[in-house]
């Protein structure tokens, strides 16, 4: 749920990855359902290349293997990823991003 700002706030790991995608991680904003009229929306935010091959070496991924699509290759990426590249900064106990999303739903 979001804060009287609209503004919501979540930890999760690093996803991994599966065979035909590159790695992401799904997101869906839903408005109140008590309005009148409710919207939903899904998308996908996804991450640095050269990040992901520096996380798949390391503990649980690197048991796996490294991912093989890169952003390039993802037939979804490639209909407009870009602008849904979650840029992530390193802290002590991993890494945080921020990413703005507007709806305009009229």
């Amino acid at each position: 749920m979001t804060n009287a700002n609209g503004t919501v706030e979540f930890v999760t790991i690093y996803p991994g990855w599966y065979p035909g995608r590159t790695v992401h991680i799904h997101f869906k904003i839903r408005t109140n359902s008590a309005s009148q009229q409710s919207y939903e929306f899904t998308s996908q935010l996804y991450f640095d290349d050269a990040l992901t091959d520096r996380i798949g070496t390391q503990r649980p991924y690197a048991a796996k293997g490294q991912h093989r699509v890169k952003n390039d290759q993802d037939g979804i990426f490639t209909g407009g990823g870009e602008q849904l590249m979650l840029q992530l900064a390193k802290e002590a106990k991993g890494y945080v991003g921020r990413f703005n999303i507007g709806l305009q739903m009229a």
